[in-house]
C-alpha cells in the first residue's frame, strides 16, 4: 500500500487507581513517544491507529480518538514526492488505547517501552504534541470522559 499523507500517534493506557501510560523509545532517533506511524492509502486515521498499535506493540484494545491535533512538515516523510502537489504539512491525529492486561510485544521500531505515571511519562516524552495528547488523555480518564472523545473501534 502507498503511504497516505497523514500521521497517527497512539497512547496506550491502563485503568488503574492511578492510570499508567506506555511510552516507547524509538530505535532510529532514541526519542520517547507513543506508538506512531503513517496511514496507508484508503485507510482512515482510526484504522491506521488500530493497525499501528497492533504492529508496533501487539496491543489490540479499543482505540479512542482524542481532540489533540498537530501537523508535521511533509519533508520528513520519504513518501512526500508521491503525494499531491501542494502537500507541505501532514496532519497528525492522536488516539488512546485501553491496554488492560495485554502484554506489549515490541516491533523492531522500538528498543524498549515503560509503563509510567502521567508525571513521569510527561517528563520523558520528547515532543510537545505528545505531551499535550497525554495531558488530554489523563484529564479524560480522571473525569471518566474518554468515551466522549470520539470514534471507538
Amino acid at each position: 500500500m502507498a503511504r497516505a499523507p497523514f500521521q497517527v500517534l497512539v497512547l496506550p493506557f491502563r485503568r488503574t487507581p492511578d492510570p499508567e501510560y506506555a511510552i516507547f523509545r524509538r530505535m532510529d532517533d532514541r526519542q520517547w513517544q507513543g506508538v506512531a506511524g503513517g496511514g496507508e492509502s484508503g485507510e482512515t486515521p482510526l484504522a491506521a491507529a488500530s493497525r499501528e498499535l497492533a504492529e508496533e506493540s501487539g496491543l489490540t484494545g479499543p482505540v479512542y480518538r482524542l481532540d489533540c491535533r498537530d501537523t508535521v512538515p511533509a519533508r520528513y516523510f520519504s513518501a512526500w514526492p508521491t503525494w499531491p502537489a501542494g502537500t507541505y504539512v501532514v496532519e497528525q491525529y492522536f488516539f488512546a488505547a485501553a491496554a488492560g492486561t495485554e502484554k506489549i510485544v515490541l516491533s523492531d521500531e522500538h528498543s524498549q517501552y515503560v509503563w509510567l505515571s502521567y508525571q513521569d511519562a510527561d517528563r520523558l516524552l520528547r515532543y510537545d504534541s505528545n505531551r499535550t495528547a497525554l495531558w488530554e488523555l489523563d484529564q479524560r480518564l480522571a473525569r471518566d470522559e474518554l468515551g466522549r472523545a470520539g470514534e471507538v473501534t
